[in-house]
């Protein structure tokens, strides 16, 4: 059987209308200014509204691929939604935002592999799509971190924001679309990057509330070492499998986290800065959301043109990589 070439036909994004600036968090805690941007890049955040969930925010972004595929909700037939803050345990942010869409033949999911859950997702769909089991896919990535972050922990609180990114997912000509994935995990590391609170190993209490675990809990010394060695690795091998060398890179869109990650990363590489796709200074690390948020901020402001080769990288928690070459 010949399988079909797969690649991106629609894209959208949303981020929340209320920003928490670094002067904002200065009145939170213990913080300024020069000391978040030197050391992450970040100086703004977008946050949520009270009344905002992340299927919400996933539908904004939803809603905008879907036109700019040409598609109708009613013609999808398979949503993925990535994320570490659904809605509820379930049923799932996927089926919520179906019926939000009115989208009633399409098949829905969530997959939780945090920041790497996007790159997981389109991997996902795109298996499907090859083999022709369905013609198209909607792949959100989105996330409301603002709902698990602690406020009173400087060395988290500054890191994290909320917003969604959307692709739509359907055949292409040959030659086009995506080339090669590499996805990995390593779950010995999975305590480094953690929310403990609320599920079948510790499920909620007062103790847990009482205790913070709810909230993330991040080693940042020992998660900023992996992913400066996976976001160099996991980029090299997704080349090898598509035949391409660095120099074919036309865009870099990596994971939002930390500026001086992706500066490693692009050192690695060789890249000069005009080719990386940067916008952790406006949005910090949306999770889920980042690679979709930074990939469609590109796509927007013109930076990508037909033919072009794009290499999308993330890590996250799990620990858990993931890579893409596409031609646009």
């Amino acid at each position: 059987m010949k399988l079909r070439s797969v690649g991106i036909v629609g894209f959208g994004k949303y981020v929340p209308e209320k920003v928490l600036t670094n002067a904002d968090m200065e009145k939170m805690v213990d913080t300024n200014d020069e000391w978040i941007v030197t050391r992450t890049g970040i100086r703004e955040r977008h946050i949520a509204a009270p009344e905002q969930a992340t299927s919400d925010l996933a539908y904004e972004a939803a809603v905008r691929a879907l036109a700019s595929a040409g598609l109708a909700a009613e013609d999808v037939e398979l949503i993925i939604v990535a994320t570490v803050t659904p809605d509820m345990t379930f049923p799932s942010t996927a089926c919520i935002l179906q019926d939000k869409l009115g989208a009633k033949k399409a098949a829905a999911f969530d997959l939780s592999a945090a920041c790497s859950g996007f790159v997981y997702s389109m991997a996902t769909a795109n298996g499907f799509l090859q083999t022709g089991m369905y013609k198209n896919a909607l792949i959100i990535g989105a996330d409301t971190l603002s709902r698990i972050t602690d406020y009173t922990d400087r060395n988290t609180c500054v890191l994290f924001g909320d917003g969604a990114g959307a692709v739509v997912l359907g055949e292409v000509p040959e030659g086009r679309g995506f080339l090669s994935f590499d996805l990995g995990a390593e779950g010995a590391g999975g305590p480094l990057l953690k929310l403990e609170g609320g599920g079948s190993r510790m499920p909620a209490s007062q103790e847990t509330v009482q205790s913070g675990k709810h909230f993330i809990y991040m080693n940042g010394r020992e998660v900023f070492k992996f992913a400066v060695r996976v976001m160099g690795s996991a980029t090299e091998e997704v080349l090898r499998k598509a035949g391409k060398t660095k120099e074919d890179i036309d865009l870099f869109v990596p994971h939002q986290a930390n500026i001086r990650i992706i500066q490693s990363a692009m050192q690695r590489l060789e890249l000069p800065e005009e080719k990386c796709v940067i916008n952790v200074d406006k949005y910090a690390n949306t999770s889920a959301a980042s690679i979709p948020l930074a990939l469609v901020e590109a796509a927007e402001e013109g930076r990508i043109k037909e033919g072009d080769t794009v290499l999308l990288v993330g890590f996250g928690g799990g620990l858990t990589w993931g890579a893409s070459v596409l031609v646009w």
